[in-house]
């Protein structure tokens, strides 16, 4: 059996199924199960405090309806994949750590703040989904006494007497959501380390992160009951990505601890620096951790879907193994947010209708995550033409996934041939996922 979805700018019928093409013209697609690439962690949304605030000023039919679209293996988009910060981010309602002022010794240390809003929202998504969530963290900002600045927001160095701290900081938070059910399967070490942002952010330069890891977050975390944990570097821009990487991979010692990189989408859309990086250790792993329609909310562009359409197909054609997308939801503001920097996101709640609002975005990641197993394999796909985009991949029930791009205004017919020829419309200012059952071609 054959399924073909489509979501177009000129149909608002998003993710509706179409018939196949009669015609004996078009473009050739190929599509060769056996030749394999990256294996697919899957996708997911964050949990910041942004998100599980307004989560939690819907009345309780919406919050199960959200989740549901989110979380439901059945009929939602089925994430398996969250993050959460640590500490405050620029989408918390304040900023906010750990421990007490000063307390070197740590002994302080509770995670009170995040059973108000974000835990709670954890354990009901897991519960929707009848699974665990696998959670990546992120701080933003180590506590502003441990920095050059004195201050959480604008920057700022971690002092190198807190170096020590600061990465058992790490361990305490992974024992303090252990102890409330919720296992983090993966840490980055600093979130965008070379923004000084007006919000929550700690600059590190390449060779400061290397060395914390090297000398004392891997070290702590190999030694722990957490050894397991992944770790991540960069979670910053694709444009810097490979100096990064370089920096690190090329030190033994550091390497050693480090599971991946970690990125975002802002800034650049040079897709073939994952595949630079990705070739620099072959064995080393990239993650999706964070992209959002920045300036507030578009309700109902089309455009804002094309963005995320655009760059699942470039990251994933270039050994991106999972796609973690900022916020879950957001209010109609596009808040809360502490420093008024406003975003979308793919679910927006209208608190002055009580409206939830499915953006395109929502949709479009729906062609990926909806089809697309925890476990595929990337598979090798191409066509002979500049104006279509396409990734393809093979789940582990033998299906194939092929998921195709069209921005232009122009309509064209591709081909994919395996025991006989299929033919697809493929309509302007379009994503198609086209669904192949192994039958159709072993």
């Amino acid at each position: 059996m054959i399924k073909h979805y489509q979501s177009s700018k000129y149909n608002k019928d998003f993710l509706r199924l179409v018939k196949q093409a009669n015609t004996n013209k078009g473009l050739d697609l190929r599509v060769d199960p056996n030749i394999t690439y990256q294996k697919i962690l899957g996708f997911g949304g964050a949990f910041t405090e942004a998100a599980a605030y307004t989560f939690y000023q819907m009345p309780e039919s919406k919050q199960k309806e959200v989740l549901s679209a989110y979380f439901s293996k059945n009929n939602g988009l089925r994430y398996n994949l969250g993050r959460v910060s640590i500490n405050s981010c620029d989408f918390s309602l304040g900023n906010y750590t750990y421990v007490e002022e000063n307390d070197k010794s740590l002994s302080s240390f509770n995670i009170d703040r995040d059973l108000e809003y974000v835990i709670p929202m954890i354990l009901e998504a897991e519960k929707i989904r009848q699974d665990n969530i696998q959670i990546l963290a992120s701080p933003w900002s180590p506590p502003a006494w441990m920095k050059s600045n004195k201050d959480m927001n604008h920057g700022g160095h971690l002092l190198e007497e807190y170096k020590d701290v600061w990465a058992t900081y790490f361990i305490k938070f992974l024992e303090n959501y252990k102890k409330h059910g919720i296992s983090i399967f993966a840490l980055t070490v600093q979130n965008e380390p070379a923004a000084k942002q007006v919000w929550d952010s700690c600059l590190y330069s390449a060779e400061e992160e290397k060395d914390f890891v090297k000398n004392y977050l891997g070290p702590k975390l190999i030694e722990s009951a957490f050894k397991n944990t992944k770790l991540l570097i960069w979670d910053h821009n694709r444009d810097l990505m490979l100096d990064r990487a370089k920096v690190a991979y090329n030190d033994k010692e550091a390497s050693r601890y480090i599971w991946g990189v970690a990125y975002h989408w802002y800034v650049s859309e040079h897709f073939e620096n994952l595949k630079k990086v990705h070739e620099l250790n072959p064995d080393k792993h990239l993650l999706f951790t964070e992209g959002t329609i920045e300036g507030g909310v578009h309700l109902h562009q089309f455009e804002t879907g094309e963005r995320y359409a655009r760059n699942m197909v470039g990251d994933f054609s270039n050994y991106s193994e999972g796609y973690i997308e900022w916020n879950l939801m957001l209010n109609e503001e596009g808040g809360p947010n502490h420093v008024g920097n406003f975003c979308d996101a793919p679910i927006i709640y209208d608190r002055n209708n009580n409206e939830i609002i499915y953006n395109s975005s929502f949709y479009i990641i729906g062609h990926f995550s909806r089809f697309i197993d925890e476990g595929a394999y990337r598979i090798k796909s191409s066509i002979d033409s500049s104006k279509l985009t396409n990734v393809a991949f093979r789940n582990p029930n033998g299906e194939l996934v092929v998921v195709v791009q069209n921005e232009t205004e122009k309509s064209e017919v591709i081909n994919i041939h395996l025991k006989s020829k299929h033919s697809f419309n493929i309509q302007p200012r379009s994503i198609s996922t086209i669904i192949i059952e192994g039958d159709e071609y072993e």
